[in-house]
């Protein structure tokens, strides 16, 4: 089925919400915090002076507790509506031609100031999925559940005495790129931890020091508890020089799993990260490299795995196009099977839909260059339009998906190409609340999933519209 077949069969419904939301009007946000990806992050202190209110839901966004001294609540929330359609999904693996379904997200939090030493954060999240055959995925559906709740303790900030914060309780990560610790965005579902976190701010340094427990999707009632299987610690640095425009990130992250899967077999896994992130810009230049070393055990054997990844951006100064720009990435593979080190690289908690909604790819045993063309347009449009070209690193390891699991073992194969995929993305925001987004994407089968089938060439559609507050 090719993509027009695909877009042919878009329920009535999603048209009529893209017409509903083309007629919303626009407004500015100048002066005013965005509304960040992380929401716990985002400052409505501002809010002290009545007058710079300027927005409907201003009353909401700061809610004095007393006259002064920092006592306030601010309410928040989400809400995303999706539409996905799949024609030989996993190229055929999946054991249907076609699958049309619905997702829906709720979000709403409630952030308390006690003063200028105590805050608590809470966030309810509710994600539900509607007519995929075979039912959810983990990730499409949490009934409603407690996705943060923790009480911070603030001190310092001084000339004298560094800004320190102590966070405990359910919270989110996003760490640098989100190549290796996110908040799991793009699927319906995110990610979050139960954990106890020390932040310091010295100079141009932010410091955080964790350690954790991944929160496990289960999709009924306030049945979501951490995964006992599994375990995150480390100390993650960033030196940021906004005046300068770049940083540097340096980190280390221990991770343990009780049953780890690869192409090698099944095992408990204890892995140790030491990496490194150069990010900014110059001029019309814009780039974002990094690169880690991995070591540890796996059952009795060897753990020595790498990756290096790069996004390099240009903005030529032509009408139209606002970026030019080049993903480039490699990740370690196995090189036997059957020796006593595993070579495969683990991305731990990467963002989902890593390389894309038609993607079910994830970085491990992996090459990729990932053009892209970023087009500038009016009234709040964005259009990008982008090139997947995907390879395995070594032939005897397998497939993997962006969690880690195992989707094609490579034992028997010899090729390395996996396939390639076009995609255009169209995003149009008319207000500060409200955004539209549309994905149309291929994914056609290389030389490995011809020796390794299914090998269907995958199509994808896919609308949802995001209110947030």
């Amino acid at each position: 089925m090719c993509l027009l077949g695909v877009l042919r069969r878009l329920p009535w419904r999603a048209c009529v919400l893209f017409m509903v939301t083309l007629r919303m009007p626009s407004v500015s946000a100048q002066g005013r915090p965005e509304y960040e990806l992380l929401r716990d992050e985002e400052d409505w202190s501002f809010l002290t002076d009545r007058s710079r209110a300027t927005d409907r839901w201003d009353p909401v966004k700061f809610i004095p507790a007393r006259a002064s001294g920092g006592w306030f609540v601010s309410l928040g929330g989400e809400i995303r509506a999706q539409y996905e359609r799949f024609a030989h999904e996993e190229w055929g693996a999946e054991r249907r031609d076609e699958d049309g379904y619905s997702l829906q997200r709720y979000m709403f939090h409630a952030d308390a100031h006690l003063g200028r030493h105590t805050r608590l954060f809470g966030q309810i999240k509710s994600g539900l999925e509607i007519g995929r055959a075979g039912g959810p995925r983990r990730t499409d559906q949490d009934q409603i559940d407690i996705h943060q709740a923790y009480a911070e303790l603030r001190a310092g900030g001084t000339a004298a005495i560094p800004k320190l914060r102590v966070r405990a309780g359910r919270q989110e990560f996003n760490f640098g790129s989100a190549r290796l610790v996110s908040v799991r965005e793009r699927p319906n579902v995110r990610q979050s931890f139960d954990a106890v976190r020390l932040m310091a701010h010295v100079h141009d340094w932010q410091v955080d020091g964790f350690v954790s427990r991944p929160v496990s999707t289960t999709s009924g009632a306030f049945d979501d508890r951490w995964d006992h299987d599994r375990a995150l610690w480390g100390v993650y640095a960033v030196r940021s020089r906004p005046a300068a425009d770049r940083g540097l990130d340096l980190y280390y992250l221990g991770y343990h799993r009780q049953r780890a899967e690869f192409d090698a077999g099944v095992a408990r896994e204890r892995r140790h990260s030491v990496g490194t992130r150069i990010w900014g810009r110059h001029a019309a230049l814009d780039y974002n490299t990094e690169g880690v070393v991995q070591w540890g055990a796996f059952g009795t054997s060897h753990i020595r795995a790498w990756t290096a990844a790069s996004d390099t951006g240009y903005r030529p100064p032509l009408p139209g196009i606002a970026r030019v720009g080049l993903r480039a990435d490699v990740t370690s593979g196995d090189d036997d099977r059957h020796d006593d080190v595993l070579g495969t690289f683990n991305p731990l908690f990467p963002k989902g839909a890593y390389f894309g909604l038609v993607a079910p790819t994830g970085p491990l045993n992996h090459v990729d260059l990932h053009p892209s063309l970023t087009f500038a347009m009016p009234a709040g449009w964005s259009v990008v339009a982008t090139w997947l070209f995907f390879w395995r690193t070594r032939a005897d390891d397998g497939l993997y998906g962006p969690p880690g699991t195992l989707l094609r073992s490579g034992a028997g194969t010899h090729a390395h190409f996996v396939g390639q995929s076009p995609g255009l993305e169209m995003t149009w925001q008319p207000t500060v609340h409200l955004s539209l987004t549309t994905d149309l994407s291929l994914f056609s089968a290389g030389s490995f999933l011809q020796e390794a089938p299914p090998a269907r060439t995958t199509a994808y559609l896919a609308a949802w519209t995001t209110y947030r507050f």
